[in-house]
């Protein structure tokens, strides 16, 4: 599905303003960590903007990847208020779309891919 004009560009300004805010606005030390946000997608009535994050620089087992992820998602979901509040204010849209955070595994699955391809 391909994004409108002014969805994607909604999209990024949110990507932006939500990546300034875990740079100097977020004090939940569960977005201390490395945190990127690799992409949001705003429905075409720009009701929802679905944004996409993966945390960074986690070594470990799996359970650890997995763990870090659910806390992240959690320390998004409660912030997503404030979050929220911030978009309309520097946006000055007159309906601030609902944001839903969910974990982007495209890195996980391209190390996969690669590691596949290794063993070829």
């Amino acid at each position: 599905m391909t994004k409108g004009y002014r969805q994607g560009r909604i999209g990024e300004e949110i990507r932006r303003i939500i990546s300034e805010m875990l740079l100097s606005d977020l004090k939940d030390p569960r977005l201390d960590s490395m945190i990127s946000i690799t992409d949001v997608e705003v429905t075409k009535d720009n009701s929802y903007a679905t944004v996409y994050f993966s945390p960074l620089g986690v070594t470990g087992s799996e359970e650890e990847l997995q763990a870090k992820q659910e806390e992240v998602l959690e320390a998004f979901n409660k912030a997503k208020g404030f979050i929220r509040s911030r978009i309309g204010h520097e946006m000055k849209l007159r309906h601030v779309p609902e944001l839903i955070f969910k974990v982007d595994h495209s890195m996980e699955y391209s190390r996969h891919i690669e590691d596949i391809i290794r063993t070829l």
